[in-house]
């Protein structure tokens, strides 16, 4: 399998400047290929990748006022055109939205690296355009010919380079009668079957509820200042705003990255009990988002990142994953007889069974029968 591991870059001032203008290119390249790609729809033309890709190197990249274009590397605009096709391939096979052209102020600051050129030696690593670059991590980097899909990003504190290799899966002694069930709820991050305690919602915590909260008061601070330089129908943007906004960013920024060491310290748990496999629900979390009174809580649990995570990680284990299906009731089915109780509502948090008077908490209850699933007969404990 593929491992990805991903390390901090110390750039000098030239290489930063050299990084946020790839960055720039990767990202124009990208909107001008989405916009071509729109107009040869409106001709009724059957766009393609080699077509576009052909039409901006003999029309755009030969103009004088973009020889900025050469100032990067040109493997940075070849693989725009790459992840345009793979947008809209995404799209075709319904796995993703419409591809959207990238905006500078919230698309994501990354660029791909020419997988060949990359070097490690003494402390630094060659970037094609860039040249050696000084890095630090934790991680023993293999030294190999050439690198998956490597790519260099910034976050709007520090630089990274995530890169991937082939691995082979980790070799661990798994428990074949143990099978983890995990219900994920807005409460509790998780509920487990064979943890007597559910991991913790990280968004209830002190820490977490007071960075909010003044995420808040600086969100307020920048909305009234944007409304006081107001000209006409248009704001201004004045130096004091800039520098809110900064702060705002690095906020996300923290916020972010509590939220995924929490996932990932609560999956590294799951996997250190060492089951044969691992039962969760496959989450409709897009639909779940439509409900208004708990869309920014679901959105705050990261419940696609914990599955994407979970299952990654089982991989690498050696553990099967399994999702459910949608419309299996995990909730409604009693762990103890199997019978299913039609008229549960989300209010009920306590699940009693009108069969045999069992009752139980209700997450506990389905993360059971989660872990009790049988692919070969459906619906109904093993």
């Amino acid at each position: 399998m593929i491992k990805s591991i991903k390390i901090r870059l110390i750039p000098n001032k030239e290489q930063e400047i050299l990084m946020l203008k790839s960055v720039g290119v990767a990202r124009f390249t990208y909107n001008w290929g989405l916009n071509r790609w729109n107009e040869l729809k409106e001709l009724n033309e059957s766009p393609s990748k080699f077509k576009i890709k052909k039409e901006f190197n003999n029309t755009i990249k030969k103009k004088e006022e973009y020889k900025w274009l050469y100032e990067v590397s040109s493997q940075i605009t070849a693989q725009a055109f790459d992840d345009l096709n793979d947008a809209f391939n995404n799209f075709f096979n319904k796995k993703a939205k419409y591809p959207k052209f990238k905006s500078k102020r919230k698309s994501r600051n990354s660029f791909y690296v020419r997988y060949d050129a990359i070097k490690f030696k003494d402390g630094t690593v060659n970037l094609e355009k860039i040249g050696k670059v000084k890095y630090t991590t934790n991680y023993d980097i293999p030294n190999l010919l050439s690198y998956k899909n490597p790519r260099c990003s910034f976050d709007g504190k520090y630089w990274y380079l995530s890169l991937g290799f082939e691995h082979d899966e980790n070799q661990v002694m798994l428990n074949k009668d143990l099978s983890v069930g995990i219900d994920l709820g807005v409460k509790d991050l998780a509920v487990v079957n064979h943890l007597d305690k559910p991991i913790k919602n990280i968004n209830k915590t002190v820490k977490v509820k007071k960075l909010k909260k003044k995420l808040k008061r600086l969100q307020r601070q920048v909305s009234r200042k944007y409304e006081a330089n107001k000209s006409g129908n248009n704001f201004i943007k004045t130096n004091n705003i800039i520098k809110l906004e900064k702060e705002i960013k690095l906020l996300h920024r923290k916020l972010s990255n509590i939220r995924n060491n929490h996932i990932h310290q609560a999956t590294n748990m799951i996997i250190k009990l060492y089951p044969y496999r691992v039962v969760m629900e496959d989450l409709a979390v897009s639909n779940m988002m439509k409900n208004k009174h708990l869309s920014k809580a679901i959105q705050e649990q990261c419940f696609y990142e914990f599955i994407k995570i979970m299952n990654y990680k089982c991989k690498f284990n050696g553990i099967e994953f399994i999702q459910v299906p949608r419309n299996y009731p995990s909730s409604k089915t009693c762990c103890q007889c199997s019978n299913i109780k039609e008229n549960l509502k989300l209010k009920d948090r306590v699940y009693k069974c009108d069969k045999c008077g069992f009752e139980i908490d209700r997450d506990k209850n389905a993360s059971i029968n989660l872990g009790n699933y049988n692919m070969s007969l459906g619906y109904g404990l093993v």
